[in-house]
This record gives C-alpha cells, structure tokens and sequence, in this order.
C-alpha cells in the first residue's frame, strides 16, 4: 500500500500495489498502468486489518491532519511500515528556510516529529537519508547546491511546501534569494555547500515491523 501515492512516481514495479490518495486532481495525474488507487486518507483507511504486507510513505505524512491516528491506521492494516519523511526539528538547519522562507515553520503539523513517529509506530528505527548534490527528484530540498533553481517558477510548482506558503512570502523569499545570488552574498553565507557532494538535510527513512 502507498499511502499519499500522487501521481505514483514511488510506486514499485515489481509488487503488487494499492495506492491510497485523497486529491482527486493527483488521482487524474496517475499515467494508464499504474497501480489502482482508493480515495481515501491515512487517518481512515478502508481496509482490513492486516490487509497488506507492508505500507509505504513517501513525503507526505506532514501533510495528514492527525499524525497519530495516520500512523495508528498504517499499523493496523500494514506488517511492516516504511516511511521516508523529514525531521522537523531540522527546519533551520538548512539556509532555505532560515533565510529565505521561515514561514515553513508555521506548516509543521502540531504532533509532528520523529521522536513521536517512532514511538507511535513501536518497534521502529530511523536512518539519515543523505541528499547529492544532483538529486533528480525535485522536493523541497533537493537544490540546496543548486540556489538558482527556486527562482524557477515550473521548479517550486513542483514543492508541496511553495504552495502552501503565503504567496506574498513565496515571492519576498525569491526576490530576496534572487538578489543575494546577485550580489554575492549568498556565495558568501553559503558557497561551502559548493564543495559538497551530499548533505544531511533531516530527511530519514523510518521502518517498522
């Protein structure tokens, strides 16, 4: 089961996969083939317990409007669940919130860290997920190298985070990000990062069961 599934970029090919998404307009995304998809939410999820051998959930448990009862539900129909999401506690540890959109901050569901995830799921266990500097797949922090590329419009329609922000602070963000990779000065807080090949940037992959 993949839960918050999209428009199933994540999905394996190779098992047998019922997707679970609430949003009809990323239902209509889904390309002809991929697995079949229930409209339904990870805090209510119209199964069985035990239905599934493992569940599955990529950057998308920040979105559910109950954490706890979501990973409740993944336990109860899933043997094993595996999720790769990100530590809030990290918000500011990385410069594109800290200097650029700390309205970030205000989106992080009330009940959402990792040390409650970990305990809610029980037997579970985290390992840091490394980002490289040419990380393909465009989430929100996949171009911390890469500055540039959020002064690219199509580039933030594609990060959950541009559109729930303010669209007032997305664009002070940008404008203010546009003008210190002009000036220098984000060369000058930030040009380190340029050497670096990945970077630990809060984002883990959970498992249990």
């Amino acid at each position: 089961m993949n839960v918050g599934a999209g428009a199933g970029s994540y999905e394996p090919a190779d098992r047998d996969v019922v997707a679970v998404e609430p949003s009809e307009t990323m239902i209509a995304q889904r390309p002809a083939g991929s697995a079949p998809v229930v409209r339904a939410y990870a805090e209510d999820l119209p199964f069985e317990d035990g239905a599934f051998d493992a569940a599955m959930v990529v950057l998308s448990d920040h979105h559910w409007r109950d954490h706890a009862r979501g990973l409740a539900e993944l336990r109860r129909v899933a043997r094993r669940v595996v999720i790769f999401g990100w530590d809030p506690a990290t918000v500011l540890d990385m410069w594109i919130v800290r200097d650029y959109f700390p309205g970030m901050q205000e989106l992080v569901p009330a009940g959402y860290r990792l040390a409650h995830t970990l305990a809610r799921l029980g037997d579970a266990r985290a390992e840091p997920v490394p980002i490289p500097h040419d990380c393909v797949d465009g989430f929100f922090h996949a171009y911390w190298r890469r500055p540039e590329a959020y002064l690219d419009e199509e580039v933030r329609a594609g990060i959950s985070v541009f559109a729930r922000l303010d669209r007032a602070a997305v664009e002070r963000g940008v404008e203010s990000l546009g003008r210190d990779l002009e000036s220098g000065e984000w060369e000058r807080r930030n040009g380190h990062l340029r050497a670096l090949d990945e970077i630990e940037a809060g984002y883990r992959l959970v498992s249990s069961g």
